[in-house]
């Protein structure tokens, strides 16, 4: 069963086949580059599946990310461990428009209490190209500290920022 969490903006729930058109667009466009991207609708398909996937395979992974009022998704974030990755990772894609609102913070502090409070993780990393300034002040925001890189065999190149850990600012509840 994936949890469906809740914010003050924003609702993180599982992947529907509604959200494939919102999915596809973004990973269409340019700024997909920067995670994977760009994608035609056919391979877009298969990373929608992929992520359903990853749920039934390791026991948490991405939400899609819906605003409250308006039930539009905005993008998808979330806790992601394929082979291959270093450690677990959390990670967060807005889709186009929908940048520069805070929610990709917002939704992260939502899926890193999960992890912590719920899962039991003691670290998690998020990791970002070098070229995405955009994430690395999300991360910033989110209290993260540049800790070292990674090379992928596929996207290359990536920079490891670390979470602080769960009892960093005086305990789980402070990720709440």
């Amino acid at each position: 069963m994936i949890p469906t969490l809740h914010t003050e903006r924003l609702i993180l729930r599982a992947l529907r086949p509604a959200d494939f058109d919102a999915f596809a667009a973004f990973y269409a466009g340019p700024r997909s580059h920067l995670v994977g991207g760009p994608l035609t609708r056919e391979l877009a398909w298969r990373m929608l599946a992929m992520e359903a996937g990853h749920w039934h395979l390791k026991g948490f992974g991405r939400w899609i990310v819906e605003h409250r009022a308006t039930g539009t998704p905005v993008g998808l974030v979330g806790l992601f461990e394929p082979e291959g990755w270093p450690e677990p990772e959390l990670g967060w894609d807005l889709f186009d428009g929908h940048e520069g609102h805070g929610y990709a913070t917002e939704a992260a502090e939502a899926a890193r209490a999960h992890a912590y409070d719920s899962l039991g993780w003691s670290t998690v990393v998020s990791l970002i190209k070098p070229a995405n300034a955009s994430s690395a002040r999300v991360a910033a925001r989110l209290g993260c500290t540049r800790d070292g890189d990674f090379t992928h065999e596929r996207h290359g190149p990536m920079q490891i920022w670390r979470h602080p850990a769960p009892d960093a600012d005086g305990g789980i509840e402070a990720y709440a």
